[in-house]
């Protein structure tokens, strides 16, 4: 007898399953059912590719060290083989929470999540876990399961594109890069190009992930500024309106640079 075959699925009724079946309930043998085999999470400056060999075990050793995490959703962005979402995770660990915020991007064949690019903001993890003060969880989309494709935005996307090139930090209140807006203290960084490896559209939003290649001028305690030129990875989803950027969240690989940069100083 064959095999029925699988119905298609939206890339949010995807996102869906992985957040709530997979995620949430800490059940990794649900993955099966809707992530390739050959699926791959590109995240800062590593990748974990197949989702036996590489993918789960990295998230099951992050469950191990979180053992009650879970994944609060913020928003969603989709169009008709990729969304995006913006959310939070959070749990306790040896007595301490933390809370820390992220932007995936997933990509979908209509039946099954073929892979992810994210950003998670770790650096806001660790200051929570040293401070043994834990962040607020920021509230949660109303309705993000009902989120349409609302067809793609060139106009929007372009303002995009040229935002991207002005250095941080951006000083616009109702964009929020990491956790600049609890800290105060911004990342400098003076980008001189961009590449991005994925853009789309719905409406007004607009979710990317841009690789900034640029001059680190601080923001990290003990980490003077350099005339080198380094990376920097970069998730976000923006709103465009009226030809602005006016809205959004970002987050950047803020640990990746620091690290390259406290290497580059040793001895």
């Amino acid at each position: 007898m064959s095999q029925a075959p699988i119905p298609d699925q939206t890339p949010v009724q995807l996102l869906r399953r992985w957040v709530v079946d997979y995620f949430n309930s800490h059940d990794r043998s649900v993955a099966h059912e809707f992530i390739l085999p050959t699926y791959a999470l590109e995240i800062g400056d590593h990748v974990f590719a197949g989702r036996d060999e590489q993918w789960l075990p990295a998230v099951d050793q992050q469950m191990q060290a979180f053992p009650g995490m879970g994944m609060t959703v913020h928003q969603v962005v989709s169009a008709q083989d990729r969304v995006a979402v913006y959310f939070s995770e959070h749990g306790a660990t040896k007595g301490r929470m933390a809370v820390w915020s992220g932007v995936g991007i997933y990509r979908s064949n209509g039946q099954h999540l073929t892979g992810c690019i994210a950003q998670e903001d770790y650096m806001t993890r660790q200051r929570q876990l040293k401070s043994g003060i834990c962040d607020a969880v920021e509230a949660p989309a109303v309705s993000p399961w009902d989120t349409l494709p609302l067809g793609p935005n060139p106009a929007a996307e372009a303002v995009v594109r040229h935002w991207l090139t002005r250095s941080w930090p951006q000083t616009h209140q109702s964009i929020r890069s990491d956790d600049e807006h609890i800290t105060g203290m911004p990342l400098h960084f003076k980008v001189q190009s961009v590449e991005l490896t994925e853009l789309f559209s719905s409406g007004d939003d607009v979710a990317f992930h841009a690789r900034q290649t640029g001059q680190y001028l601080g923001g990290f305690a003990g980490i003077e500024a350099s005339n080198k030129s380094w990376l920097l990875n970069v998730n976000g989803i923006l709103r465009v309106q009226d030809a602005q950027v006016t809205s959004g969240r970002i987050i950047r690989d803020r640990g990746g640079l620091k690290t390259r940069l406290q290497q580059d100083v040793k001895p």
